[in-house]
């Protein structure tokens, strides 16, 4: 498959399931044994917009599994893929030598450039056969409240509680959040700090996360499809059933995603980039008080 189809058909699955009238990363992982998708055979998680399309294959088909592998991978464990089963797609970024002529002096250049291929995957649900170190059940993480608090202060962010209204304010660089009490769930409220956190990781002293002239008037809905999945992704590796709260904003993500095939993958990408941020963020900052 070229790489212009790929991200038209992965960006005609995203549209797909927003035409439905909810965004497919609210809460995807309520049905599966885990909460984000991995590899059965190498156990590392999928990221970025593999997880959203693994996301939502697995809510689509019903599969209580997260765990995923390939053809060939079902074949090597001693397993296979069940007759009639249809697979997965999934994307990855390979790095390719390209020799090309430097205009300017006329010399032969390598240079290594990504190109974008697909490769399929099969959830174990529909396999047979495979042994039970790849098909059984790994434990969900879930973080408490008060671990989930311990986090937000380690990322470094300024959170200021009070008021009504949820925002990052970029000029004073602080997330103003209402409290815990004032949200339906602790969930929810964990959610929405974790959107306004993936708004706070685009500050020019951080990720310095600009879309410049390329989506136009759309920036700010670019914007909140990144804070969105940014909340999603670590949602997911938290256990945090949250919904995220922007729902309103289906209509902009279908003319941004309708007008640029790539945006979902500019979008997941940042979004991935903003919760490896805030993981890091807080991960130094444990190791650093030990």
């Amino acid at each position: 498959m070229l790489a212009r189809d790929i991200y038209k058909a992965v960006t005609d699955t995203i549209i797909a399931e927003l035409e439905k009238g909810a965004a497919p990363w609210v809460k995807p992982w309520k049905t599966l044994s885990v909460n984000s998708p991995y590899n059965a055979v190498t156990k590392r998680n999928y990221s970025g917009i593999n997880a959203l399309l693994l996301w939502i294959e697995a809510q689509n088909k019903g599969y209580e599994s997260g765990a995923w592998l390939t053809y060939r991978q079902a074949k090597e464990a001693g397993g296979h893929v069940r007759k009639g089963e249809k697979s997965t797609l999934v994307v990855l970024w390979k790095p390719i030598e390209v020799t090309e002529t430097d205009e300017v002096t006329g010399e032969e250049v390598t240079t290594t450039k990504l190109f974008l291929r697909s490769y399929n995957v099969f959830n174990v649900s529909q396999c047979e056969n495979l042994p039970k170190s790849l098909t059984e059940t790994v434990e969900r993480p879930i973080v408490s409240d008060p671990e989930f608090d311990s986090w937000v202060a380690r990322t470094g962010a300024r959170v200021v509680h009070g008021g009504g209204t949820a925002c990052y304010s970029p000029a004073s660089d602080t997330v103003r959040m209402p409290h815990r009490a004032d949200f339906a769930t602790s969930a929810h409220y964990s959610a929405t700090l974790l959107h306004e956190l993936g708004h706070w990781t685009g500050h020019e002293s951080r990720l310095n996360r600009q879309f410049g002239k390329r989506f136009g008037d759309q920036q700010y809905a670019a914007e909140e499809l990144v804070a969105e999945l940014t909340s999603a992704y670590l949602c997911a590796e938290m256990g945090i059933d949250g919904d995220i709260r922007h729902a309103g904003y289906i209509d902009s993500w279908l003319k941004l995603l309708r007008n640029d095939k790539r945006a979902i993958f500019t979008a997941a990408s940042a979004a991935q980039k903003a919760a490896d941020f805030l993981k890091e963020a807080a991960a130094a900052e444990y190791r650093q008080a030990a």
